[in-house]
């Protein structure tokens, strides 16, 4: 089986300070450097998912400015088909703001602009448009409107596809999203994000560091349809099934890294890509963990996602 990748999500355009140190609150530091980059979630993924080999369309929205040209030009280039990036007049394309310290370590703050007017019936429109999803996976991050969000899960499931959310951010996730999704793949701190809306004990912060309890607790709360990945950074994933599966980690792999900027990105594109190709669920995961891992090995979001020959000599590497 082998089917395509459909990314629904953001597309911004970043703009990078690199400094030595991440600024406190209140504080200002000096003697970093200004780069810019294409990003966004949805267009971050999409290049990932494509770059790997898989026919891959992005769905979503930029505004009628320069930036917004650049972004549609900039994931074209990469194979992605854009015919579902809309472009809105009167509105800017969307901008992330993102500080980088000499580890790696990023913060980041985003003016979401056009993506905010990624509305349900368009996208419900757009899925649609594709006729059968069978084999294909429906792949969707949340830095756009909730009821977007919604209706691409719906449409990719009422069209045979696989469903995979995202959830980043994880603040204001309604919880009947996690039950559209077969996957859901938050990080950790999502994880105890997921996990404090439901009220659930689990959910202490002083519990960051048990991952594994707390996917267990949420996926039996919550009624995830089939599982629940959490990545860990350098530490690799954890999978938790549901119907009572025991956890399955896979390990990080070691890299020189620089910039984690695009690494959940790149994991969840490339772990997309892997099911859509037909791999088994443990073995997408692995895949993109080393996935990700690679791509922090260079400065900015997308400069460091392997292709897929890249991809395929740092499993060899490793096996």
């Amino acid at each position: 089986m082998s089917g395509r990748v459909i990314v629904v999500g953001s597309v911004n355009v970043d703009l990078v300070v690199r400094g030595e140190r991440l600024p406190a609150p209140g504080e200002t530091v000096s003697g970093g450097t200004f780069e810019r980059h294409h990003g966004g979630k949805g267009g971050n993924q999409a290049v990932a998912a494509a770059r790997l080999g898989r026919p891959t369309l992005l769905i979503g929205a930029v505004g009628d400015d320069e930036f917004g040209e650049e972004a549609r030009a900039a994931v074209r280039a990469e194979g992605v088909d854009v015919s579902g990036l809309a472009t809105i007049n009167g509105a800017a394309t969307g901008v992330a703001l993102i500080l980088v310290d000499a580890s790696g370590e990023n913060l980041i703050s985003v003016a979401s602009g056009a993506n905010n007017s990624l509305d349900a019936a368009s996208v419900t429109e757009a899925v649609e448009r594709l006729g059968s999803l069978a084999g294909d996976v429906v792949l969707v991050s949340r830095e756009i409107p909730a009821a977007a969000v919604d209706a691409a899960l719906r449409a990719g499931r009422a069209a045979g596809a696989r469903t995979v959310l995202n959830p980043a951010p994880a603040w204001g996730l309604p919880m009947a999203e996690l039950g559209l999704a077969d996957l859901t793949t938050p990080n950790q701190g999502e994880l105890v994000a997921l996990a404090a809306a439901l009220g659930l004990e689990s959910a202490r912060p002083d519990e960051r560091a048990e991952p594994e309890r707390i996917a267990r607790t949420l996926i039996e709360s919550a009624h995830v349809r089939e599982a629940i990945v959490v990545t860990l950074g350098e530490r690799g994933a954890l999978l938790m099934s549901a119907g009572g599966k025991p956890a399955v980690v896979i390990p990080g792999i070691e890299v020189a890294a620089v910039d984690g900027t695009g690494a959940g990105d790149t994991f969840n594109g490339a772990l997309a890509a892997g099911l859509a190709e037909g791999r088994g669920l443990v073995e997408s995961v692995r895949r993109a963990v080393i996935a990700a891992g690679v791509s922090t090995m260079v400065h900015g979001a997308r400069e460091g996602m392997p292709r897929a020959a890249e991809l395929e000599r740092a499993i060899a590497e490793r096996a």
